[in-house]
């Protein structure tokens, strides 16, 4: 049986890669097919367990995500998805908790609780249908950013509504939400710091032992986070996306470890979440899950972005994209479990609500996001592929070997070595291509495919990279037409 389910998630996966549907529908039905009205017909009702697995889960997908996060995209948008993350959550949890009192006739404790839940935005959902539609890098910093950011304050919230007795003043939460993210970013800070300077510093004795190392102290970040009362999530991201920009050694088998442990996760939690499912009670519920994603998506979700976003300049092409970008993904089923666990009158309802609110509308704008890039023209024309670009410390003769992987698409095809013009100090020594190794001459074209082994000093290590990265996206150009180092990623 668990083999059966193995081959229908890699299944999954492939399909949702080629359909551009997100994998959350697909995982969700297969959960859903294994349960109590499927072909598995596996009874399953532990909501307990399943936020602890959720949340373990949730843990290895931020982290996944903060390790692929570029430092150089997401700065300039930090300000901006800082006030979608804190004032923008507070204004769509308010509108769709009203949507919810009035239209659909909740009690406000519940109506808050879907508000909260609901207001999590879910970046792998976004970028899995928005893969082959390159955007500018403001836009992707921004929601990016946003999706990991966001959870903490959501999470925050639906706790303190879940929790029996009466909610806390406004100002209180505001409070408490500043000072666990406050501590929770220090921590992830530190942490992260931490331990890139420990993993470029100290060599293992085997280089399969980073991919774990790195995974390891974003859990501590994490751990560290919530001992501490801040927030582990914002922790973990923190100390991942600080790791993924430190340059640590085998950097592309860590990146390849972490994407396969954040695609685990998903399947598990994704199952696990459809087997919780019951369907023959989500008729009901449907109707009233329709209503407020409605409110939610054309209501909610534009206010949101057009009252966080007005102190800053962006053309309103790039905010309608970001008002129909904010998908929901696996985190407010997952958040959907808290009311369950601390008992909260018709916590069943909430969890069948927003079940079908995230199914139903991902199911609409996935698939149009990339048609409506498109209309909107925010797609970029550039196909170029970045390169994949491994380094290894030479550390007693003070230098790196990078092996380069020349991609389709990447626009280093026709360049010659010479015209790579590679700092000084830095060489192409080698390269191998359809499993021939040969030593490159300054007239040697590269092609795609091509496996290069570059030699550099300590000094150059970054800019031969930069260079590298410049010449892939610009050709042998880069640099004369605007497209040089400074723009590498």
């Amino acid at each position: 049986m668990s083999a059966l389910v193995l081959l229908i998630a890699v299944a999954a996966v492939r399909i949702s890669s080629r359909s551009g549907l997100p994998s959350l529908l697909l995982y969700l039905g297969i959960g859903v097919a294994m349960g109590q009205d499927g072909i598995g017909n596996v009874s399953f009702s532990n909501a307990e367990l399943t936020q602890v697995i959720g949340y373990a889960a949730l843990v290895v997908i931020l982290a996944e995500g903060g390790l692929g996060t570029k430092w150089k995209e997401i700065k300039p948008a930090l300000p901006a998805a800082a006030a979608l993350s804190l004032a923008g959550v507070a204004v769509s949890v308010g509108v769709t908790a009203a949507g919810a009192h009035y239209l659909v006739g909740l009690e406000w404790r519940q109506a808050l609780i879907i508000g909260a839940v609901v207001s999590s935005t879910d970046a792998a959902a976004v970028f899995s249908v928005l893969r082959k539609v390159p955007l500018p890098s403001r836009v992707t910093g921004v929601l990016e950013a946003e999706s990991g950011f966001n959870d903490a304050p959501v999470v925050i919230l639906v706790v303190a509504f879940s929790t029996a007795g009466p909610v806390d003043a406004w100002y209180a939460l505001v409070g408490e939400i500043a000072l666990e993210l406050a501590i929770g970013a220090a921590i992830g800070l530190a942490v992260g710091w931490l331990g890139s300077f420990g993993l470029r510093h100290v060599a293992l004795p085997a280089s399969g032992l980073y991919p774990i190392a790195v995974m390891a102290i974003a859990t501590v970040a994490y751990a560290a986070g919530a001992i501490a009362h801040g927030s582990g999530f914002l922790a973990v991201y923190l100390a991942a996306m600080v790791m993924g920009n430190a340059k640590l050694p085998h950097w592309p088998a860590t990146r390849g470890f972490a994407e396969g442990l954040g695609w685990i996760a998903q399947i598990g939690m994704f199952v696990l979440l459809g087997l919780l499912v019951t369907p023959h009670d989500l008729g009901n519920d449907i109707v009233p899950a329709l209503i407020i994603g409605l409110v939610l998506t054309m209501v909610a979700r534009p206010l949101e972005v057009a009252l966080s976003l007005a102190p800053f300049r962006m053309p309103w092409q790039e905010k309608a994209l970001m008002s129909w970008a904010g998908l929901r993904g696996a985190v407010p089923i997952i958040l959907a479990t808290i009311p369950m666990v601390t008992g909260v009158a018709g916590s069943r309802r909430i969890f069948n609500i927003v079940f079908v609110l995230v199914v139903v509308y991902t199911l609409i704008q996935g698939p149009t996001l990339p048609w409506l890039a498109r209309k909107l023209r925010l797609g970029s024309s550039s196909d170029a592929a970045d390169l994949g670009i491994e380094s290894a410390p030479l550390e007693r003769l003070r230098g790196h070997l990078l092996s380069v992987s020349v991609p389709q698409g990447s626009r280093m095809h026709g360049v010659e070595v010479g015209e790579l013009r590679l700092p000084k100090g830095a060489a192409v020594t080698l390269v191998v291509r359809d499993g021939t190794s040969f030593v490159p001459g300054p007239t040697t074209v590269l092609r795609r495919g091509d496996e290069l082994l570059v030699v550099a000093t300590d000094p150059v290590r970054d800019a031969a990279e930069a260079r590298l990265r410049a010449v892939a996206l610009g050709g042998k150009l880069a640099g004369w037409l605007g497209t040089g180092s400074e723009t590498a990623r």
